[in-house]
């Protein structure tokens, strides 16, 4: 008898809501195309939609990009001084490929929020018009435009969300479309996604969104603590957007935005398997998402390609087994604790998607659980060893 039983999957989901990992919890796991499980636990169910966060930047910002680069609208060496000229960035000679493969130069977080709420508090009210979210929306953008490198490009890798609010603008401006309408044309009615973005001028949002926190500006992550100070700050909204760089872009952005379910997560996880396999996929023929999958050929030792990651040597998110094999296994992570991973070898899909930072944003114990569960998953389905 298999000691690890796919069914011991919900047992480890519940053991996170009682340990207080995270309150409430989705998970879907596919191989070979068909759902072998199908999970939630603590105060969700299967139709909550949770705040995907960096998700965003892969089943969003570099599949539109996909499609765009499809319809040759945009591609790799589309540089950025063609919608963003005079800027940092434009000087340099950046590449919309240097900004998915995250080796622009540009710094990994820029506090954006804090200027703008200091200028316009009333992005605080309920109440605040449309027009100042979009001056506030605007200003934003210029400010990422015109941030400045902390190195020259490509040479190294550092993850940026400012890099991807820039290609987020570039997409749009190249589609001539909001990025949530390209969303929901190009990536979700495509693929059959009930994600989409939560613009804030769109409230209300429903009541099946999961909790993540309950102050605008959010507390500082680790490490941010000394960043901003004496921002105006009020009770937040449920449904809105957790990261306050995407909140103040209106809820709208490449880095940060998107809600969905696992269930989402999941198809577009087998949206990619079958990318790799398909001239005739959704988004894009395989050529172009072999391309978007391979590790970045110029700078040795970065597990980025072109918006996912691949699992890092030693301690991965994914665990040990997935990605072990060639060629391996891309995916992404969310701060608000979420996560995709596809190993190409063994045709596996793995979407765990919490809250975690409803609880603190202190609280890291998901980077334990994440590679546990991933672990238990490969193990319960006896795919540790392949031919």
């Amino acid at each position: 008898m298999n000691p690890h039983p796919i069914a011991n999957l919900q047992a480890v989901l519940d053991d996170g809501v009682e340990l207080g990992i995270f309150p409430a919890a989705q998970a879907v796991v596919l191989h070979k195309g068909k759902q072998v499980f199908g999970g939630v636990a603590g105060n969700a169910t299967g139709d909550t939609r949770f705040d995907l966060a960096s998700l965003t930047k892969v089943l969003s910002t570099t599949a539109l990009f996909l499609r765009l680069w499809t319809e040759g609208k945009v591609g790799p060496n589309t540089l950025v001084s063609r919608y963003h000229p005079g800027t940092p960035a434009g000087d340099a000679g950046v590449t919309v490929a240097d900004l998915l493969y995250h080796r622009s130069g540009l710094p990994p977080f820029v506090p954006f929020f804090a200027d703008a709420l200091k200028a316009r508090p009333e992005l605080l009210d309920a109440g605040c018009s449309a027009n100042v979210r979009t001056q506030a929306r605007d200003e934003v953008l210029r400010a990422a435009a015109a941030t400045p490198l902390e190195a020259p490009v490509r040479t190294r890798t550092a993850y940026s969300d400012v890099g991807f609010i820039l290609l987020g603008d570039i997409l749009s401006r190249a589609a001539d479309a909001p990025l949530d309408t390209l969303f929901s044309r190009h990536v979700a009615e495509p693929l059959g996604l009930n994600a989409r973005f939560h613009r804030l001028t769109d409230f209300p949002v429903d009541g099946t969104t999961a909790h993540t926190g309950a102050m605008r500006p959010r507390e500082p992550a680790p490490g941010q603590e000394s960043l901003w100070k004496d921002v105006p700050s009020r009770p937040s909204r449920p449904g809105e957007v957790d990261d306050d760089n995407a909140w103040v872009l209106d809820g709208v952005a490449g880095h940060a935005g998107l809600f969905g379910t696992a269930v989402d997560v999941a198809r577009f996880g087998q949206a990619v398997l079958e990318g790799c396999a398909s001239t005739h996929a959704a988004l894009a023929p395989a050529p172009l998402w072999h391309r978007v999958l391979a590790t970045d050929p110029l700078l040795t030792g970065s597990t980025r390609s072109m918006g996912f990651d691949s699992p890092s040597k030693g301690h991965s998110s994914a665990g040990r087994f997935i990605g072990d094999t060639p060629p391996g296994a891309v995916g992404h992570l969310g701060f608000t604790g979420t996560s995709l991973w596809v190993d190409l070898r063994r045709s596996l899909v793995v979407a765990l998607i919490t809250n975690r930072v409803a609880q603190g944003r202190q609280d890291l114990r998901i980077r334990d659980f994440r590679p546990a569960f991933h672990e238990l998953v490969v193990e319960a389905l006896d795919l540790t060893a392949l031919p």
